[in-house]
């Protein structure tokens, strides 16, 4: 396989056995250091190692896989992570896909263990030449690259099983931008080219997107995915495909113990009302993809919990629901609001601080009631229907 110049080098052995060797290595110190590695500019070493550093968690197929050419940070952190490209690898299958935004190729790579043809799409030729490297060195044989814009390829007769699109959120100003109409590509005004030329089409968005602001911006949404792990929303899909259905959404925990979901429409939301209670024996806090969600009347009531307050979502009960999507709490005991009284039952100082609808930041907390992070226990601020709680908790969940 022919090499691009501008990697090539970066592929001699003892090269790549320097980037092993160094991968903990602070790149900022080896660049003020050296202006040369083995005769190559110490900031091209700099920006493997800490390519290759950014993988080990994030991508470790890539990680543990020899050869591989990493591209600027950027292109990395933008790059979808191997477990969530797993995840949408499996929601379509078929003969042929299109990655429209193709990036570093993480999820071109998955997507061509589903479908028996993907097209990686990607205008910048140095990226598109070192995806296809990296592709070659996993032993993918049926993904064609193509240097080009969305736009452009959208030109072409084919007709697609699958549209995947990950739009940059970054303006020309390089802002963060998170409506649809201001990514590049604009996906709203490419919606009717992507309908026309496939039945399914799967938008990757920021985790920060208003859920409703993207509904009211596309057409067609059968499906709104939320995916996450570790406590922590990673990325939310919008599934378009012909359906006279109300929208689904749908929030996917892709734990280590297996994938957890739960569904809903919005008019489940807005129809279910819940029971309001003081703070029982525990108390239940919903994950980041649930919150994001949004499905805080209906959590009350799919699993038999009382809701705490309108606005504090937080949920209690004396009986363990164990399949509940988040953390249980058992409640040990009561707390005053001061430093004295609390640390009458934290004698060494620490505690996890946990503030819900409360008028202290966690921070603020700290500051106040003079504790440290860490340890065990918990302390749990938040407000209730009719006054305000500071609880000593321990996790059971």
């Amino acid at each position: 396989m022919d090499e691009l110049p501008n990697f090539s080098h970066l592929l001699r052995e003892e090269v790549q056995r320097y980037i092993k060797d160094h991968e903990n290595d602070d790149e900022k110190v080896l660049v003020l250091k050296h202006k040369k590695i083995l005769g190559l500019p110490a900031a091209e070493i700099a920006q493997q190692i800490v390519g290759r550093r950014k993988a080990k968690t994030k991508l470790p197929l890539y990680y543990h896989t020899k050869n591989i050419v990493y591209p600027p940070k950027l292109n990395l952190e933008q790059c979808s992570s191997e477990k969530t490209a797993q995840f949408k690898a499996q929601l379509k299958s078929g003969e042929l896909a299109a990655d429209l935004t193709g990036g570093f190729g993480i999820d071109s790579y998955f997507l061509s263990k589903s479908f028996k043809k993907v097209i990686y799409v990607e205008p910048d030729e140095t990226l598109s030449q070192m995806v296809k490297h990296n592709h070659h060195v996993l032993d993918v044989i049926n993904i064609e690259h193509q240097s080009t814009t969305a736009e452009s390829f959208l030109n072409n007769k084919s007709h697609f099983d699958l549209l995947y699109i990950d739009p940059s959120r970054r303006s020309n100003a390089n802002r963060k931008v998170f409506k649809f109409s201001d990514c590049t590509p604009n996906v709203v005004s490419l919606l009717p080219s992507l309908i026309e030329k496939s039945n399914s089409i799967l938008i990757k968005a920021s985790p920060l997107i208003d859920i409703k602001q993207g509904l009211s911006e596309l057409s067609s949404v059968a499906k709104v995915i939320i995916v996450g792990f570790d406590n922590e929303c990673k990325e939310v899909l919008f599934l378009i495909a012909p359906t006279k259905k109300e929208t689904v959404i749908e929030v996917v925990d892709l734990s280590e113990h297996g994938i957890e979901s739960f569904s809903f429409t919005l008019s489940e939301e807005n129809q279910s009302t819940p029971s309001f209670d003081e703070p029982h024996t525990l108390l239940y806090e919903p994950t980041a993809m649930m919150l994001k969600a949004g499905a805080f009347k209906l959590m009350a009531s799919r699993f038999n919990l009382k809701k705490v307050a309108p606005n504090t979502h937080l949920y209690t009960a004396d009986k363990l629901v164990s399949h509940f999507p988040g953390r249980i709490f058992k409640i040990e005991s009561f707390l005053k609001s001061d430093s004295k009284s609390v640390l009458e039952v934290l004698p060494e100082g620490q505690a996890n601080i946990i503030s819900r609808n409360y008028p202290l930041t966690p921070s603020q907390l700290k500051k106040k009631l003079k504790l440290k992070d860490g340890g065990e226990q918990f302390v749990i601020a938040f407000s209730g229907k009719a006054k305000k709680y500071l609880v000593l908790a321990s996790r059971v969940k």
